[in-house]
């Protein structure tokens, strides 16, 4: 599963959790400051890949006659476009390098802004930081499924896109994250 940005907070605090929760980690910091510098470095990952995107949008459009009347699939070509342009906007596809790489800066990042000691090698910081995205993104389809179950349970269902519905879902999603410890 990909990383959104509204997956951002939760990973950020899944990571402060695990780092926290460290034998071999000592924080030097505020957790808020550590928790702001993660954000960044996703949220900067995440702005490179949605202008890649904008970019594959923008030469799609261009040739739009030309792939209607090749009867050509449009998310397959976008994908091919977007791997195409990926590494000139730098942006890893394939899931795993890209959250190891994301593990990596973060390590670096917290690390710069002495934020953290350890007293083990920078891989195996940089494994737990690894591992905290992947759970959370493992975690969360299965969350978000009972949560819409939850949902879908109630006496008046709120409309699917709708602010309430967002408010409800939100409310009850961080009341699952609780539940797992993640939050």
């Amino acid at each position: 599963m990909r990383i959104k940005f509204p997956h951002i907070p939760y990973i950020a605090n899944k990571i402060m959790l695990d780092i926290s929760q460290s034998s071999f980690i000592e924080i030097k910091d505020q957790l808020e400051k550590l928790n702001l510098c993660v954000k960044n470095i996703l949220e900067e990952d995440l702005n490179k890949e949605k202008k890649l995107d904008e970019r594959a949008r923008e030469l799609l459009e261009k040739q739009e006659d030309e792939m209607e009347l090749m009867q050509v699939d449009r998310k397959n070509m976008f994908w091919l476009v977007k791997r195409k342009l990926a590494a000139e906007y730098d942006v890893i596809l394939d899931k795993e390098e890209r959250h190891s790489r994301l593990s990596h800066q973060i390590l670096n990042a917290l690390v710069e802004n002495d934020y953290i000691n350890f007293i083990v090698s920078e891989n195996r910081v940089k494994n737990l930081i690894f591992s905290s995205i992947e759970d959370y993104l493992r975690i969360y389809e299965k969350l978000e499924d009972e949560v819409y179950d939850k949902i879908s349970n109630y006496k008046n269902k709120p409309v699917p896109g709708s602010e309430e519905y967002e408010l409800i879902f939100e409310k009850l999603y961080q009341e699952e994250l609780r539940k797992k410890g993640m939050f």
